[in-house]
């Protein structure tokens, strides 16, 4: 089992930053690649950031290339994604998940672990 708690939400106005970070628990962090996905009300889920389990391969959506940054830590067992310029677009509830595989995945059906969420709320 793997536990994944996030935290770093808050309100935001447009053009601010935010770091939100997933600290893991359970088995050992290094066997799980990580990724990122948010919500927001009455929409599906959506991909946002994966990263490989040593950390030297990520992959963005497109709706946030250039803007945000995972990275993770795995001393501290914890995941970041680095979240600037934000756009009243990027509200949603944002969720850590966790891949007992090698590389990430952009579908959340290939992931067996989810945090709770965090809600990101960015006014215009």
């Amino acid at each position: 089992q793997v536990q994944l708690v996030e935290s770093g939400g808050g309100l935001v106005q447009a053009g601010g930053s935010l770091r939100l970070s997933c600290a893991a628990s359970g088995r050992t962090f290094t066997n799980y690649a990580m990724g990122w996905f948010r919500q927001a009300p009455g929409k599906e889920r959506e991909f946002v950031a994966y990263i490989s389990r040593s950390g030297g391969t990520t992959y963005y959506a497109d709706s946030v290339k250039g803007r945000f940054t995972i990275s993770r830590d795995n001393a501290k067992n914890t995941v970041y994604l680095q979240m600037n310029n934000l756009k009243p677009a990027d509200t949603a509830v944002y969720y850590c998940a966790a891949r007992s595989r090698l590389y990430g995945s952009s579908r959340s059906d290939e992931y067996d672990y989810w945090g709770q969420g965090t809600q990101v709320t960015v006014s215009s």
